[in-house]
């Protein structure tokens, strides 16, 4: 298993080689403000190799600083090449997260799961995301309630 980590807010930065541990990292992390989902993910897309092989999770509220139909474009770009995309609309303990509702639905109605989770619980996402386990269902099973694809 290979692991990269990719912050974002309106720049890109790899902090790959940082990575002892993700969840460390990613909690002591501060960004300005802004956010460019899309360049992030332009930005992820050109550090795959093997798509099916790929597990890529956004760690987003999902309100697009940039243009929001380049975003979706890429997002089904992602899936249409097999990537396991998988959006986390916040990863705390702390209640329901406040999100972009309309791009979560876009997200889900593309398949890719969109939902909060809780750092205790994030080591087991990875592992039935590795699985290749049904993350809607693993996620329901746990009480976790993802959002709605728009039909």
């Amino acid at each position: 298993v290979k692991t990269r980590l990719v912050v974002f807010d309106t720049a890109v930065i790899d902090l790959t080689d940082e990575l002892d541990d993700p969840v460390e990292l990613l909690f002591s992390t501060q960004l300005g403000g802004g956010t460019d989902i899309n360049g992030a993910l332009r930005y992820c897309q050109s550090l795959i190799s093997v798509p099916t092989d790929t597990i890529l999770v956004l760690i987003s509220d999902l309100y697009e600083g940039g243009v929001e139909e380049e975003l979706l474009k890429r997002a089904a770009s992602l899936v249409a090449s097999g990537v396991q995309f998988i959006a986390l609309l916040a990863l705390s303990d702390s209640g329901a997260p406040g999100y972009d509702h309309r791009i979560a639905a876009k997200l889900a109605a593309m398949g890719v799961p969109s939902f909060a989770c809780t750092p205790d619980l994030f080591p087991e996402l990875m592992a039935a995301a590795i699985n290749r386990l049904d993350i809607n269902q693993w996620a329901a099973a746990r009480g976790i309630a993802t959002t709605r694809g728009e039909a």
